[in-house]
């Protein structure tokens, strides 16, 4: 059973990423304010549910939600400043932009770059701990899934539409045969050892 809150009487928002690591495509995150009583018998780490129930809990939380929003930081934002900073970034874009101001951020993880002004927890594995986590993992996972399986129509080789950017063999197997697209982040190791780009 998910925890409503770590502090009681206190506004707090969940964040939590998706898409760190992929081989292609933007990390996303989102940051939700859950009403204190907020409770629902299938939300957990997304990780842990299938795409339709994802689905469901999406339009679920946008309706319930105190509020919430999504965060974006590009493959090439990623390339500059790496994927740790790019993960604080995509969570600080998605707290700036709440309807909201939280009073205290629930963190999935164990570090965190501090948002100016608002205390933070980080949790590890807090997406399985706490609900408003949770739901910030849900809104991550379903807005980078549509924007990969969307991208795919563009770069079809790849499977985005299956794989959502992540190392998958096929994956892999395609960026050999084609190169990389403009999507792909430059700064990871696209090919293990036994895979030649060439």
């Amino acid at each position: 059973m998910l925890k409503p809150f770590l502090h009681e009487n206190i506004r707090e928002a969940g964040c939590d990423e998706a898409g760190r690591g992929c081989l292609a495509g933007p990390v996303v995150a989102a940051a939700v304010i859950l009403p204190s009583d907020y409770h629902h018998p299938l939300l957990n780490d997304s990780k842990q549910l299938k795409a339709s129930v994802r689905e469901k809990l999406r339009a679920e939380i946008e309706s319930e939600a105190i509020a919430w929003a999504v965060g974006w930081v590009s493959n090439q934002e990623i390339d500059q400043i790496n994927i740790l900073k790019a993960s604080f970034l995509a969570m600080h874009r998605a707290i700036e932009q709440l309807p909201q101001v939280p009073e205290h951020l629930l963190i999935d993880g164990n570090r965190f770059t501090p948002y100016p002004g608002i205390a933070h927890t980080c949790i590890v594995k807090g997406d399985s701990l706490y609900y408003s986590i949770a739901a910030a993992s849900v809104l991550a996972k379903t807005y980078r899934d549509a924007f990969m399986s969307e991208q795919s129509q563009q770069y079809p080789h790849y499977q985005w539409q299956q794989n959502a950017g992540y190392p998958t063999l096929a994956h892999r197997q395609a960026i050999q045969a084609h190169g990389l697209s403009p999507l792909h982040r430059l700064s990871f190791r696209q090919l293990p050892d036994q895979l030649e780009l060439f």
